[in-house]
Parts: structure tokens; sequence; C-alpha cells
């Protein structure tokens, strides 16, 4: 069983930056697709960024320009670098990872941000 694990969140003011960060239990896993997504408190959860294999990345509206979304070298390890952080950006925050061929899809545990006013 593959598990993610994620870590970095916190509590910052507004204007502040935050690095978020995931990594695989197993080093050998490969991930076509890996990405952050995002629950508020009474909201649905929805995506923030994801990043393929290859190096595309997709942004949600409210994030782009702002957010960086980033593999690492071992490919099984994602970060979410998160600038100009504002009061509307606090949820916990969760890791993505999908293997396609397999049809897997795994989460984190989430991790929270808060953002000060």
């Amino acid at each position: 069983q593959v598990q993610l694990v994620e870590s970095g969140g916190g509590l910052v003011q507004a204007g502040g930056a935050l690095r978020l960060s995931c990594a695989a239990s197993r080093s050998f896993v490969r991930f076509n697709v890996m990405g952050w997504y995002r629950q508020a408190p009474g909201k649905q959860r929805e995506l923030v960024a994801t990043i393929t294999s290859g190096g595309s990345s997709n942004y949600a509206d409210s994030v782009k320009g702002r957010f960086f979304i980033s593999r690492g070298n071992a490919k099984n390890t994602v970060y979410l670098q998160m600038n100009s952080l504002k009061p509307e950006d606090t949820a916990v925050y969760y890791c993505n990872a999908t293997i396609m061929v397999v049809a897997a899809d795994y989460w984190g545990q989430g991790t929270h941000v808060t953002v000060s006013s």
C-alpha cells in the first residue's frame, strides 16, 4: 500500500508564503499525475494544482500567479510553493497522486493551512 505523507502547513499572515511537500512512502512508485487539492470549512474539496510526469501543470484560477507546483527529482514527490497568501486560502490541503495504468488514486492525510488577516 502506498501512502502519501504531507508536511509544511501552518499559520501565516496574509501576504506570507508557505511551501507544502508530499512524498510517497514507496520510493519505486512512479505517478502519472500528482497534485494538491484543498477543502475549506463548509466547502467541497477543490483542485489547487496538478502536474504530470512530463512536467505539464494546471492551476485553479484562484491561485494562478501565486502558487507554483513542482515535482522532485525522484518523481514521487511534489511540492506546492504558496506565495501572497490570502485568508481565503485557509483550508486543509491534500496531496493526490494517480497511477493511470492501474486506475489507482492515492490521498494524503491533509495538512492545515491557516492565513490570518
